[in-house]
């Protein structure tokens, strides 16, 4: 801030007095100055931004956000594919277990028995483990949260493992008991200690939108220990539920159904009318036009082909629908917003690729994966991958089937798809031979177990040794040794070895 004439001037009276004057107009500006996003005004007239907590607003909207989603996802397209492409991505073919006790002998042990469970997991008897991630992460996509309860059975239920899990709905939590209990309080259905520590939650015996639950007394509610649910759910602040991935878009997607149904009625409006007949005067014209059938009646319904009358109607005009203009432009542009909205590239969305090439979709990939990759790791493994392990190490443990109740594990999402198999292949070989990471690593992030896979070569290399074949570089030559005949592409002289190769 700059000294005025009038500054100057009092300073050649009073220095002191124009000190403070100064000092007394910087505090002033600086107390003025603020954020653009909070000024009130004309602009932000109508802008509501309450200062409540996650809780309350989902509490207020929650039920709503839930029911508008769901009926989005099953009729509208665009909502549907958002969805399928977030279940593709975070659960593919599964995310899947390695026990790595460091005991080789036990985590064999360990991993054939969970292989063995994962078939007769579901309590509805209709999925295996994988089955139901991929159930629970739609859940959790379309409805915002999910709950997987744990249900022990007796050992003469004739399982591998004598616990099964059961997906239940958002719904099913009884979002009424709120408020104060004990020492403790109620957050939308869900039970926490004096601590902040979940302690129950309140389910429905029935699903409250189930007709034969209701009359079945099914919208009581019990409390059930915390220790026996994974609550599954994004947090994006610190609230006790989730909310719809798609929230943010629920208006557009309803917006954008809303235009191109009323284009579509305008469309079949402008082609019902084909012609009208006017009159031959002034006079006649400014009648407004009486439709009738071949019978004198009066017809109130458009059809196609159809050709109006008007009283004493004489000269015939034809109907020339107008060209729709900026249709494909709005929707592209709505579409673009609500690929935002649920975090998912646009040409995934839409499956049109033809404004990319190779750069620029790895480019929008790759950050994608980054996302996705986060939700795998920070929500889904530690809110269900990890509760179900150490309830299945428990109940493994509990019958007799395994030495010890806690099992380490580690986790292998599923990989993703290379846009260039071969470039992306390049860059692991180049990773390992530098030290920058190991062969396990590189077959984990294939989405196959190390173990199993280093096996099965050592197996694949010692019954090719007991065959007596040799595998080439060229993988069309496989020989038993001596034995190539003349001719044959295997008996090729073989190209010779790159550097790397000798290397």
């Amino acid at each position: 801030m700059s000294a005025t004439w009038l500054d100057h001037a009092i300073a050649t009276v009073a220095p002191r007095m124009a000190a403070r004057r100064m000092m007394a107009r910087q505090a002033f500006e600086t107390l003025t100055r603020g954020y653009d996003g909070a000024a009130r005004g004309r602009r932000t007239e109508g802008w509501r931004a309450p200062g409540s907590s996650a809780d309350t607003e989902i509490g207020v909207a929650g039920a709503l956000l839930r029911d508008r989603m769901r009926d989005l996802v099953r009729n509208n397209p665009h909502a549907a594919k958002a969805v399928a492409v977030l279940v593709n991505n975070i659960i593919g073919a599964g995310i899947m277990p390695r026990a790595a006790s460091g005991d080789d002998k036990l985590d064999r042990k360990v991993d054939a028995l969970f292989e063995r469970w994962t078939a007769d997991c579901d309590a509805d008897g209709q999925l295996d483990f994988y089955g139901l991630q991929t159930l629970i992460c739609r859940e959790m996509v379309e409805a915002g949260e999910v709950l997987v309860r744990r249900c022990l059975r007796r050992a003469s239920d004739g399982l591998p493992v004598p616990l099964q899990l059961q997906v239940l709905e958002a719904d099913f939590l009884d979002a009424t008991k709120s408020g104060a209990l004990g020492a403790g309080r109620l957050v939308q259905g869900i039970e926490f200690d004096p601590v902040g520590k979940r302690r129950a939650y309140w389910l429905h015996a029935e699903h409250p939108g189930d007709a034969y639950g209701a009359l079945q007394n099914g919208l009581q509610s019990r409390p059930v220990p915390a220790t026996e649910i994974a609550h599954v759910y994004e947090k994006q602040r610190t609230q006790a539920r989730g909310v719809p991935w798609g929230a943010p878009v629920i208006r557009s997607l309803r917006d954008l159904d809303d235009y191109e149904v009323a284009e579509l009625v305008r469309k079949k409006t402008e082609a019902c009318v084909t012609a009208i007949v006017f009159g031959d005067d002034e006079a006649q014209q400014g009648i407004a036009p009486s439709v009738v059938d071949a019978d004198g009646n009066r017809v109130e319904q458009f059809e196609p082909g159809l050709i109006a009358y008007a009283r004493g109607g004489k000269d015939i005009r034809f109907n020339q629908p107008a060209a729709t203009g900026g249709y494909g432009e709005y929707k592209r542009a709505s579409l673009h917003t609500i690929s935002a909205g649920f975090r998912v590239p646009y040409e995934l969305l839409t499956g049109d690729l033809s404004q990319v090439n190779y750069s620029s979709i790895r480019a929008g990939l790759v950050e994608f994966r980054r996302m996705i990759d986060a939700v795998q790791w920070q929500i889904f493994i530690p809110m269900l991958c990890a509760p179900v392990w150490r309830w299945f190490t428990e109940a493994a443990w509990a019958a007799g089937q395994i030495p010890e109740p806690d099992v380490p594990v580690e986790w292998s999402p599923p990989k993703f798809d290379a846009v260039d198999p071969y470039k992306d292949a390049m860059a692991d070989l180049l990773a390992i031979r530098t030290g920058t990471m190991t062969l396990a690593q590189a077959i984990a992030r294939q989405g196959h177990n190390p173990d199993a896979v280093l096996a099965e070569i050592a197996a694949t290399n010692a019954k090719l040794d007991d065959l007596g074949l040799v595998l080439d570089s060229d993988p069309r030559r496989v020989t038993k040794t001596g034995s190539a005949q003349a001719g044959d592409p295997a008996s090729a002289p073989a190209a010779p070895a790159s550097e790397t190769e000798k290397e």
